[in-house]
């Protein structure tokens, strides 16, 4: 799907472009931006890169047996029938940890981990998503973050003078999305359940 969308973007700009008499800009704005996205990937990398590598120490410290003990009265009553120092919620509780601070991106190798966790432990043999999956998705989707790290790295990069001075508006931004996330797929949950019943 995302395909189709960054193409028609591409050939909308230039038809415009070409419309309007500003093609030459255009295709400057093509050429500086392709090496901004590599200055940005760059930038990031290193974040990313240190925080993973922290994730994987603290999983082979059992750091992250604990976090899941700690973790596992709300995520317990959150993800119903996984075991509680199982694979599948350490591999949660990486993710949630990770986007707690912030880091999208260090987070999706968890998230995938968790996914497929999830589906060995349940016997998910249909091919459909369990319960446990819909609602990990969406929370992940949603994220909690207390410290905003990918985002302050790019704020920082473009010449804030104060990168975190968003703290306040994310907390409450990611505490609503999250609320209003778990919230409907619990709603969906119950009239998909209703609907079965009949």
């Amino acid at each position: 799907m995302m395909k189709w969308v960054m193409t028609i973007m591409l050939v909308l700009s230039l038809i415009f472009g070409a419309a309007t008499g500003r093609i030459g800009e255009v295709s400057e704005a093509f050429l500086s931006e392709c090496g901004g996205a590599v200055e940005l990937a760059f930038s990031l990398i290193g974040i990313i890169c240190l925080w993973s590598g922290l994730m994987r120490v603290a999983q082979a410290a059992g750091i992250t047996e604990l976090l899941a003990k700690l973790f596992s009265p709300a995520l317990g009553k959150l993800f119903r029938g996984l075991k509680k120092g199982g694979a599948a919620m350490q591999f949660i509780t990486l993710n949630i940890t990770a986007n707690l601070l912030g880091l999208g991106n260090a987070s999706t190798p968890f998230g995938i981990a968790a996914m497929r966790e999830i589906e060995e432990e349940e016997k998910c043999e249909d091919g459909c998503a369990s319960h446990n999956m819909i609602v990990f998705t969406v929370m992940n989707t949603a994220s909690l973050q207390i410290i905003p790290t990918t985002v302050a790295a790019l704020r920082l990069k473009n010449g804030s003078a104060d990168p975190m001075e968003i703290l306040p508006c994310v907390w409450i931004v990611s505490a609503l999305s999250l609320t209003a996330a778990l919230l409907s797929a619990r709603f969906f949950r119950a009239f998909y359940d209703k609907r079965r019943a009949k």
